[in-house]
């Protein structure tokens, strides 16, 4: 695709070149990922070309949620764990209140965890509930064992072990959660949920989520990402961290 329809928050230029990386159809849409190419080339600048991240791909050595991945233009988005086997790096793909994604540095124990954000709850051939969820994964409930699941909604969280494809625990989007806003201006911010008033449909349901220094912002429910009850159940960038991508990512862009 040409560069200059890329989503803003590519770190590409769009006027230097002509076309650009077009992300295949995955479990993000286009508008809200980056292809892993562009990450390794442009973000974690662990190639010079386009050439140079497909070979890295090739050895079969960069894990998105621990599955390997070699397509050059598979889309990566929010919460996906990407691990980098030579290098030994973990980073999870987090919000950016200016750059809309960053990539947080994580261990190797927290990179089994990854929240997944009810996006649809159906009732499948038997009577058994699915949940689909933000990235495209699926669960099927099991009638005993996932017992507990089934009280959960739409836009509600569940905290599933990808390695061992397990649930570990879920996270109800209700008032007093821990969550983090993932669009719109006011993208990145972390905080409680305050309140939430739905007036037609829910996705649009105006949320307030105040954060620890009192600061409270208001976006619709379909922005949220419900993250913890007591405590975040994912560990969070520091300030500094959250400058240092802005830099990174403001640097010129290498093709």
């Amino acid at each position: 695709m040409r560069r200059s329809v890329a989503p803003p928050f590519w770190p590409i230029s769009g006027k230097q070149y002509v076309w650009a990386v077009k992300p295949t159809p995955g479990p993000h849409p286009a508008a809200r990922s980056i292809p892993i190419g562009v990450l390794l080339r442009d973000a974690l600048r662990y190639a010079y070309t386009m050439g140079e991240a497909r070979k890295i791909l090739g050895e079969r050595k960069v894990y998105v949620d621990w599955r390997v991945v070699t397509d050059y233009k598979f889309p990566v988005g929010l919460m996906d764990v990407i691990y980098l086997k030579d290098a030994e790096e973990y980073y999870r793909v987090l919000p950016h209140s200016t750059k809309f994604f960053m990539l947080h540095r994580i261990s190797e124990k927290e990179a089994e965890l990854k929240p997944l954000r009810i996006k649809r709850k159906v009732t499948v051939k038997g009577g058994r509930l699915q949940f689909t969820f933000h990235d495209g994964k699926t669960l099927l409930l099991r009638d005993a064992a996932d017992a507990e699941l089934k009280v959960l909604r739409t836009y509600d969280t569940v905290l599933m072990n990808i390695r061992s494809k397990t649930v570990e625990g879920y996270i109800k989007l209700d008032v007093g959660a821990l969550a983090y806003v993932i669009d719109g201006r006011n993208v990145g911010f972390v905080g409680r949920v305050e309140s939430i008033q739905q007036i037609l449909k829910r996705a649009k349901a105006v949320t307030a989520v105040r954060n620890e220094e009192g600061e409270v912002v208001r976006t619709i429910l379909d922005y949220v990402f419900a993250i913890g009850a007591e405590k975040p159940v994912i560990s969070l960038p520091s300030t500094e961290e959250v400058k240092l991508w802005e830099e990174i990512l403001s640097k010129p862009p290498l093709l």
